[in-house]
């Protein structure tokens, strides 16, 4: 199957874009049926339900964010995203801590393998510490 660069990049955008609109039923159709998502290296979360579940709790919290792409890097099926992450921490408890109003601004890299048109694999890596400090001050 022939890889296409500008459809993953694409398919990437609008992923993310998804997220940030919470739309997160749209944000399920660009996972492919046997997706995994990886919060942390050893902890995958199977299928688009599971990540979806993860990720609305996460950004429940911070209704209103912004989740934008800073860079795109594709080769092949493997595409690489710099996003940085802003909102304010006003909706909901996060990491056990009730909604403090702080704004809370972080960078991610992740890592996203593209399969059938769909995202089979997503790696995210940022600073859990970072986060936490930033709700708690």
């Amino acid at each position: 199957m022939k890889n296409n660069t500008a459809e993953n990049k694409q398919l990437v955008r609008n992923f993310y874009e998804s997220i940030e609109k919470e739309d997160y039923n749209t944000t399920a159709k660009y996972c492919h049926e046997d997706f995994t998502f990886y919060l942390q290296v050893d902890h995958p979360i199977k299928g688009a339900d599971g990540f979806v579940k993860s990720e609305k709790k996460n950004f429940d919290a911070f209704k209103g964010f912004t989740f934008r792409i800073q860079e795109l890097i594709c080769e092949g099926d493997k595409v690489a995203a710099y996003l940085i992450f802003d909102g304010k921490h006003t909706s909901a408890n996060i990491l056990n801590v009730e909604p403090t109003g702080n704004r809370v601004r972080f960078s991610l890299f992740m890592l996203l393998t593209i399969k059938d048109g769909k995202i089979i694999e997503k790696r995210a890596h940022f600073d859990h510490q970072d986060v936490k400090a930033q709700v708690m001050r």
